[in-house]
């Protein structure tokens, strides 16, 4: 019988490109196996040409005429991982008008363009994958939109940034300042020469609101997450948090209840016998909450070349399984709804607050009164040692569970009171 061609078209040959190109040539035959038809590289998009790749194989598929491959009748699916919006996103829309399937790694433009790419792609009847947006190598897209349908999804938790665990794993376990973690990290290769992304929780924000979309059904979009960074931590942080029984995390969170959907990004003190919790260095972790499976945990490695590769080449494979199949597959499921997007503000939950405060008589019952006219209420309250060079004391306190508003309000009010000397960190507590 005959074999059915699937042709690829590749946009950008960077570290994750050229771990797909050299993967579809070594790997031919496997992928014939998994996808019942031969999937071959027709071009592939590139700055330059005369930069060596490594890949023999490849030199006579390379163009800088992204035409070359959005137009190329012989294509019918384009691989997009050239990274960032532009020209990422006009190329994305391109492929999808001209009537071929699309995959992406592209979480930037699946952030703020994802429904409006997937409307195109329906009206097409086309389809557009993305799985190796959110996680790498660790399967969290098709297992929502497929192996848990049947579920009404509560809750998505997760660690998606594998450059900001690693940093937080160092803090925790070695008593290291963040400087210091981050320039290790960068070192080893986790961090970027500037890591503002990462670090300060954008990288996964965009990487939330995807997950959110799919497993809410309905548009999330990056303006709606939340986003707090780690900048500001220190290690003093992270040794309270293991003497209250916590550690540290950069934690990605959206929950669903009947008032809508709330999406955020922030550091956070989770329990220590969490499984979370235990999620070290740049692994990532997300556990899905539903109605019928309950706690399902998605645990792997978030990024790097081979682990995307492997997302990617599944997302060919499913696509190549449609287009033999001869069916309209594309799907804009997650346009069906419009939930409201509730803001920050309305969160309930524990908060632990760090100051260092004026040694003297009445300073406790001045925060008290406070936090007590914003109906917060302490659960635990710890002083250290009273500095006698700045006559100073750190306290540390976590709260019971209040709303956003009030801990915002009581910061504020904290810091004019004559006998609070600085604000160090505020961190939520999840339950």
């Amino acid at each position: 019988m005959a074999t059915r061609t699937i042709g690829i078209g590749l946009l950008g040959a960077g570290v994750v490109g050229g771990g797909v190109a050299r993967t579809i040539f070594e790997k031919g035959k496997s992928l014939l196996y998994a996808s019942g038809a031969s999937i071959e590289l027709r071009n592939v998009l590139v700055r330059d040409l005369h930069k060596s790749r490594g890949i023999d194989s490849l030199s006579d598929l390379l163009t800088t005429n992204p035409q070359d491959v959005l137009e190329n009748p012989e294509v019918d699916v384009v691989v997009e991982v050239l990274g960032g919006q532009v020209p990422a996103k006009d190329y994305i829309f391109q492929a999808i008008s001209n009537g071929k399937h699309v995959v992406t790694a592209n979480k930037d433009v699946m952030a703020k363009y994802g429904p409006e790419i997937l409307e195109a792609a329906h009206a097409k009847q086309v389809r557009v994958l993305f799985e190796a947006t959110v996680a790498g190598g660790t399967p969290i897209i098709a297992p929502l939109q497929r192996d848990l349908s049947a579920n009404e999804v509560i809750a998505v938790n997760g660690i998606i940034n594998g450059t900001t665990n690693y940093i937080l794993t160092r803090m925790a376990r070695d008593g290291i300042d963040f400087l210091d973690a981050l320039a290790e990290a960068q070192g080893l290769g986790y961090a970027e020469p500037d890591p503002t992304n990462d670090v300060e929780g954008i990288d996964a924000t965009y990487k939330l609101a995807i997950l959110a979309s799919v497993a809410f059904q309905t548009p999330v979009f990056d303006s709606n997450v939340y986003c707090e960074g780690i900048t500001k931590l220190t290690s003093r942080d992270f040794v309270y948090a293991a003497e209250l029984g916590y550690t540290i995390k950069l934690i990605a969170v959206a929950r669903k209840d009947v008032e809508g959907i709330q999406a955020r990004v922030h550091p956070a003190f989770i329990s220590s016998d969490t499984m979370i919790a235990k999620v070290d260095g740049v692994l990532n972790a997300i556990e899905i909450e539903t109605d019928l499976a309950g706690r399902v945990l998605f645990h792997g490695q978030g990024a790097g070349a081979m682990p995307t590769t492997s997302s990617i080449l599944a997302d060919v494979i499913d696509c190549s399984r449609g287009i033999l199949d001869g069916k309209d597959s594309s799907s804009i499921g997650f346009l069906r709804r419009n939930t409201q997007i509730r803001p920050i503000m309305d969160l309930e939950t524990k908060y632990y607050i760090r100051m260092n405060v004026v040694e003297r008589p009445g300073v406790l019952a001045e925060i008290t009164r406070v936090l007590g006219d914003l109906e917060i209420s302490i659960a635990s309250v710890i002083q250290k040692e009273v500095d006698f060079t700045t006559l100073q004391a750190e306290i540390v306190l976590i709260s019971n569970r209040a709303k956003e508003s009030a801990i915002q309000q009581a910061i504020t009010e904290l810091a004019e009171l004559e006998a609070v000397a600085e604000i160090g960190t505020m961190v939520r507590v999840e339950d």
